[in-house]
């Protein structure tokens, strides 16, 4: 989308982190229920959209960078403004927009997660803007596929959920790529 080229080692890499989150996540012992396995490919199909649309995100965003020379506040704004028109939208046809301006300002408590929601949401989305204008969004991809594979092996560890050797072997390599990365690039 960038018109930009990479080396062959960090397809490479990229598709090795991609083996070891499925090497991960299908680690899990099979279920002879149908509904399961059903389930569990629609899952994963719904894993590789957010991926495919979670990469085309930063890339765009990336571009709009580049191209418009706008900050990661103006970014926030362009995205909020059609987040807050799509939602509005879906609302509104969906005859639920009333039921819920009327629950969230009936429920003193639901408010006040919702703005702390709010408030943690603006600040993370400012660190993500800011990640991909300075770094680029080859590097905040990496980012989050890290973070979404290691918040999985500490919900495991936290949870005494069992972890196969599949399991053991897919986030070990996806940690080792990573590593490896920053330290090959820390020696150029």
């Amino acid at each position: 989308m960038n018109k930009k080229t990479y080396p062959l080692i960090e397809y490479v890499e990229a598709l090795a982190i991609t083996g070891g989150v499925a090497l991960f996540t299908f680690s899990e012992k099979a279920s002879t229920n149908t509904d399961t396995r059903v389930d569990t490919y629609y899952g994963a199909g719904l894993l590789v959209l957010y991926l495919f649309c979670d990469s085309f995100t930063s890339q765009w965003q990336s571009r709009v960078f580049k191209q418009y020379s706008i900050d990661q506040f103006q970014m926030m704004l362009g995205v909020n403004i059609w987040s807050i028109l799509m939602t509005g939208a879906t609302l509104l046809q969906s005859g639920e927009m009333f039921t819920s301006m009327a629950f969230i300002l009936g429920d003193n408590r639901a408010f006040s997660h919702m703005t702390v929601l709010s408030i943690t949401s603006a600040t993370g989305q400012l660190f993500i803007f800011y990640t991909i204008k300075e770094f680029g969004p080859v590097i905040f991809t990496i980012m989050m596929t890290t973070r979404q594979v290691f918040s999985l092996f500490v919900s495991c560890l936290l949870f005494s959920h069992q972890l196969s050797t599949l399991g053991w072997i897919g986030s070990l390599a996806v940690f080792f790529i990573v590593f490896n990365r920053i330290y090959r690039k820390g020696s150029d």
